[in-house]
């Protein structure tokens, strides 16, 4: 009798010897895929309407990705004195456009260290950076509905672009020769 009882004591012991350094050795390489924590950014004083333009310069309107946008049509602006000249179309042309780059609008929050949270919309989608002094971090980037993203990141750059039927739009983040700088870029593909 007591033979077996030494026996289930050695198993037992070897059993949660070899428990123990398994559990401790997944742990190990487990623990080092865990991403870290998202970072809370501060939120700017004021009201959210004072944030947002109503419209961005593309002229989609801005809106939430939990709220749909409103079915009503904008009250009509008044004519500015340049729209007032009647327009000739721009004749058809078989060749691709070339790139143009869209004035960038933003929204701006302060953010500790001399960083900006800033937000940049586009036809294909919304790109949003934190620039700092001499560097920009990518915050989120999301498309808009029907678009596809591909995302390129470099030590001073970051490129964002969109892709739909065609069309491709690019967000370019620059900071390589100057503080941090984005440029929006529409070509047909």
């Amino acid at each position: 009798m007591r033979r077996g009882l030494v026996h289930a004591l050695a198993w037992s012991l070897a059993t949660g010897a070899a428990v123990t350094l398994s559990w401790w050795g997944v742990h190990t390489v487990l623990s080092g895929t865990v991403y870290d924590p998202p970072r809370a950014l501060p939120l700017p004083a004021g009201s959210p309407a004072d944030l947002v333009p109503a419209e961005t310069a593309i002229g989609d309107p801005v809106t939430s990705s939990t709220r749909r946008p409103s079915t009503t049509p904008p009250a009509a602006a008044p004519p500015s004195p340049s729209s007032s000249a009647p327009k000739a179309a721009a004749p058809p042309s078989s060749r691709p456009a070339a790139p143009t780059t869209t004035p960038v609008p933003t929204t701006t929050a302060p953010a500790p260290g001399g960083s900006s949270v800033r937000s940049y919309p586009s036809d294909g989608g919304r790109v949003t950076f934190d620039l700092g002094e001499t560097s920009a971090e990518l915050v989120s980037a999301s498309p808009a509905s029907g678009w596809q993203m591909q995302v390129w990141k470099q030590p001073t750059w970051i490129r964002v672009t969109f892709t739909r039927d065609g069309r491709e739009v690019s967000v370019f983040c620059l900071w390589h020769d100057s503080a941090p700088r984005v440029q929006i870029e529409e070509r047909a593909v």
